[in-house]
Formats: structure tokens, C-alpha cells, sequence
């Protein structure tokens, strides 16, 4: 009799046993260590991996995306920042940068500052930057140059140079006075110098500037005209 009455006390037990070593089985591994997250952005794929191994967790690419500063293949962002605290063993997800993305660049050479900007605004792009230069080849207001050129990468601002034209070149104003009209535009338009007229007459009797002031090309130079012959 006393035989039976083992048999099931000894299945209890063991019974018994097993649900406590369960439970603290259950217990240790919801307790399990907390880590701190490494910085892994802007590392390649197998440095963030080798860095999150260490810390006791795993790598998880969520994805990619394009962005200009960080090369292509490296991390771009991670979803748990770092420095942050995570228990062990957890995964760590991150994008992959894709790089900048490449947009097809219309020439802007001789357009007006206006078009060109409206040609960049249809592809979604716009200038980043403008430079002001001389140019004796390209009329005032038109691009001189491009960066990049349309058969070049896109990898950071578009910086186009916009021309002012001839450089402006400053004189002494010559004297017109007792000359003749025809004898002034000859020497006015050499200088590239405008000539304005008052008064009927063919000879110049005074002028504003007056002679020996400093004239840039492109300014206007005002007549007192009397007739008359040149002396």
C-alpha cells in the first residue's frame, strides 16, 4: 500500500519541479541585460554589424534611401539612437544610404538668370549659388558657366556665373570743346562713352563732364552745340 501512495508523490514532485525550473527559466530571460545602442550611421554595413555584435545585438536593414551627403552603401540613419539603452540580443534597424540622387541637368549656358532657373524648377531642382563675373563674349544678365555640366553627377549645389557684361573701364573725359559732332562721336565711341546734344549748331561750345573728369564707358557725356567750324 505504502508502495502506491510513492508512485504518485514522486510524479508530483517531479511535476512540481519542472514548473518552477519554467519559471525561473521564464524569469532570467525576461530579465536579460540591458545594453547601450552604439553610433552606427555612416558606418558600411559590416562595421555596424562588427560594432553591434559586440554590443550584444544585431543588425536589421529596414531599407534605403537617397541623400547627398552620405556615401552610398553606408548607414544612413538607425532606429534606436545612439547612447540609448535596449535589452541584449535586440535588433538594431537601419536605412542604407543610396547616395545622392542623379538628376539629368538641362544646359543653362546663354539662357537669361529667369529661364534658366524656370528650366531647373521643371526637374524639381534650383540654384544654389550665383557668381557675378565680366564677360566681353556674353551679353549682361546671361549664364557664362554651369556647375555641373549636364553630362556631370549632381553632387551638391548648382552654381551658375552670370555675366555683367565688359569690364567697366574708367577714363579722363577727353576735351570736346571747338570740335565737331562727327570729330566727338568718332572719340566718344572708342571710349564706348554716350553722346547727348543740346542746341543747333555743329561745334561743340561746352560739355558736361567737364574735361579731365574721370568717365566710365557706358556714361553719357552732355554738349553745348553752336554753329560754326571747327577750328
Amino acid at each position: 500500500m505504502s508502495s502506491l501512495i510513492r508512485v504518485p508523490l514522486f510524479f508530483a514532485a517531479f511535476v512540481l519541479l519542472g514548473l518552477l525550473f519554467g519559471f525561473l527559466t521564464f524569469k532570467v530571460l525576461s530579465f536579460s541585460r540591458t545594453v547601450e545602442v552604439p553610433q552606427v550611421t555612416d558606418m558600411t554595413l559590416l562595421e555596424a554589424n562588427e560594432a553591434l555584435n559586440k554590443a550584444g545585438l544585431y543588425l536589421k536593414i529596414e531599407g534605403e534611401d537617397y541623400d547627398p551627403t552620405v556615401q552610398s552603401g553606408k548607414i544612413l540613419r538607425q532606429d534606436v539612437p545612439a547612447g540609448n539603452k535596449v535589452k541584449e540580443r535586440r535588433a538594431i534597424r537601419v536605412v542604407v544610404s543610396k547616395g545622392p540622387r542623379v538628376f539629368s541637368l538641362p544646359l543653362l549656358v546663354n539662357d537669361t538668370l529667369p529661364d534658366a532657373e524656370t528650366a531647373l524648377l521643371e526637374k524639381g531642382l534650383k540654384i544654389g549659388r550665383t557668381i557675378s563675373v565680366h564677360s566681353d563674349s556674353v551679353e549682361k544678365g546671361r549664364v557664362v558657366a554651369q556647375s555641373p555640366e549636364p553630362d556631370e553627377r549632381l553632387t551638391g549645389p548648382i552654381t551658375v556665373l552670370v555675366s555683367l557684361g565688359p569690364y567697366e573701364v574708367t577714363y579722363y573725359c577727353p576735351d570736346f570743346q571747338n570740335k565737331s559732332l562727327s570729330e566727338v562721336k568718332e572719340t566718344a565711341g572708342k571710349l564706348g562713352l554716350t553722346v547727348e546734344t543740346k542746341g543747333p549748331g555743329d561745334l561743340v561750345t561746352g560739355q558736361k563732364p567737364k574735361p579731365g573728369a574721370l568717365v566710365r564707358t557706358g556714361d553719357t557725356i552732355y554738349l553745348d552745340m553752336q554753329g560754326g567750324t571747327a577750328q
